[in-house]
């Protein structure tokens, strides 16, 4: 080693190979305590993270609820499940657009676009309904993975790209429909029972089991990962109390929607997809490399990164799953239409990304944020509704907390940049 360098200049694992420090050969384990205090040490600095976004939750639901108890009630519960599913997963499309400091004002239209494509494979032509559904989210990817090759290739905005995306998609919509602009799916269905279903309580009370042990098994896979890096992992008391509070999540969503008619099938697809978000965002080198793109792109590219397939494939998957949040809307409705995409879901579905705590500046978002954002906005509306309340005072509220979220998250950029 030559003696201009110190270890602390060296790379860890040529540090490691000039050194016994047993800091660097086997890096200290943080125990629980000391992660709850270093979270309420950054909590007084004002670094609150997505916990004024649970508490604002718990404070709308405990308003709507005083001032109307049906709104917890068994059945407005399970309205509400199945209210914000069909938006989530469009909103789990605009997460990862956001996460590349990109955006995609197309979503609404592909998701009306996706509806009629699907009522035209089907219902006029016959063909199998998993077989169109496929299809239809093929097509969505198709779209979104066009819009992106414009966004690389031509140097386009991305807002100038999908604003007129926006335009030619509602324009196919309407051809696809017809002079009759709507297309009815016959109830009781296999497009119907995608939001009509609900699940047996033993089948809820087991899916929830699945899902707690994947998350424990997701969870020792991490911590091996981190061991075997070098790099120190979490206590495992962390793990413990993790894995202890979810099981105790679901066991009380579970029952609540069993009181009703059980747990929707549109929820089920809305959180596989989550999960599957969440693991693809914070498991996998693709969610690496897309958040490195987001965080500096120049800097992804000189990392060896591709940024514009990285871009071109981001854009697909938002309109993929606007196509299917397209699907799941048509099932909730019962038919495709020219209503279908269009009014506020494409604000919203935005909102929610933005309102659940994914940054509108890149490089910061969960799949989660899709989640927390949609329970906000569907509470909202849905306690607005029971409430007998006009649609001026719902736009006035939800526009309200959107800009308090985005005020919080500019807060907090600019403190963790200080």
């Amino acid at each position: 080693m030559s003696p201009e360098r110190t270890v602390e200049e060296l790379p860890r694992a040529e540090a490691i190979a000039h050194t016994s420090d047993p800091a660097l050969l086997d890096p200290p384990t943080p125990t629980l305590g000391e992660l709850v205090r270093a979270r309420l040490k950054r909590i007084r600095k004002g670094d609150v993270g997505s916990l004024s976004v649970y508490l604002g939750l718990v404070l709308i639901w405990i308003v709507f609820q005083l001032v109307n108890d049906r709104f917890l009630s068994d059945d407005n519960v399970h309205n509400l499940a199945r209210q914000i599913s069909y938006g989530g997963v469009i909103s789990l499309g605009v997460v990862i657009v956001l996460l590349i400091g990109e955006v995609d004002l197309s979503i609404g239209s592909v998701c009306g676009l996706g509806a009629a494509i699907l009522a035209v494979l089907v219902q006029n032509n016959g063909w199998n309904p998993f077989l169109g559904i496929a299809v239809t989210v093929a097509a969505g990817g198709l779209l979104g993975a066009l819009q992106g090759f414009i966004r690389t290739r031509l140097n386009v905005p991305s807002f100038i790209v999908t604003l007129g995306g926006l335009l030619l998609f509602l324009g196919l919509q309407l051809r696809f429909l017809g002079k009759t602009g709507t297309i009815l799916f016959p109830f009781g269905g296999t497009i119907s029972q995608l939001e009509g279903r609900s699940l047996a309580p033993v089948a809820g009370y087991a899916l929830a089991a699945v899902a707690v042990a994947c998350f424990l098994v997701l969870g020792l896979i991490s911590r091996r990962r981190h061991l075997r890096s070098g790099v120190g992992a979490p206590p495992p008391g962390l793990l413990v109390v993790q894995v202890a509070g979810l099981a105790v999540a679901l066991f009380i969503v579970v029952w609540e929607l069993n009181r009703a008619v059980g747990v929707p099938l549109a929820l089920i697809i809305f959180l596989v997809l989550a999960v599957f978000f969440w693991v693809l965002i914070t498991q996998t080198r693709y969610g690496q490399r897309v958040r490195a793109v987001g965080g500096n792109a120049e800097a992804a590219r000189r990392a060896g990164i591709n940024v514009d397939r990285i871009r071109v494939s981001v854009f697909a998957i938002s309109g993929a799953m606007a196509a299917a949040g397209g699907v799941l809307s048509a099932s909730y409705v019962g038919a495709a239409s020219q209503d279908l995409g269009g009014s506020t879901l494409l604000l919203y579905s935005i909102a929610a990304a933005v309102i659940g705590g994914t940054s509108l500046f890149g490089g910061r978002g969960s799949a989660w944020s899709a989640v927390i954002g949609w329970l906000v906005i569907g509470s909202i509306y849905n306690g607005m509704y029971l409430l007998n309340l006009v649609s001026d005072l719902q736009y006035m509220v939800i526009g309200a907390v959107l800009v308090a979220a985005v005020i919080v998250d500019s807060i907090s950029r600019r403190r963790a940049t200080t």
